[in-house]
């Protein structure tokens, strides 16, 4: 499985994005879902540069695989932050009203949405947030 390491303190998406869209580029990613890999990692990078609590020269590990049977793409954000399970919540209200006055929690919403499978777990004094989406269009 192939990483890059990004600092903690930076959410630029623009480095992952590149990594992963690297990797993709022999597979012939539709670009739905090539575009709803970019938003998730957006989403995901910003929630952890907010919520982990990590110190300025903590550094935030990509994981990219690729897999077979069929074809997707296994993306692992770790981070060496406070133990915290985004996934955790409650989905938020998404009427009108309520998204006027939301609090967070749409970010991991709509990559729950728009991935196939979103897992969590810690261990090693690490949290860990996979993400899949399958590459077939």
């Amino acid at each position: 499985m192939d990483f890059i390491t990004v600092p903690a303190y930076d959410n630029d998406p623009d480095p992952v994005v590149e990594f992963v869209e690297e990797k993709l580029a022999r597979y012939d990613c539709p670009p739905k879902a090539l575009y709803q890999i970019q938003v998730a990692i957006e989403e995901i990078l910003v929630n952890i540069v907010s919520y982990a609590q990590l110190a300025h020269d903590d550094r935030i590990e990509i994981r990219c695989e690729v897999l077979d049977g069929p074809l997707r793409v296994v993306l692992q954000f770790l981070d060496a932050g406070v133990p915290f399970d985004p996934l955790d919540r409650e989905d938020p209200d998404t009427s009108p009203d309520a998204l006027m006055e939301s609090e967070g929690g749409l970010g991991i919403f709509m990559v729950k949405q728009m991935m196939d499978e979103v897992s969590y777990s810690y261990e090693g004094g690490k949290n860990t947030l996979t993400i899949q989406k399958g590459l077939e269009g």
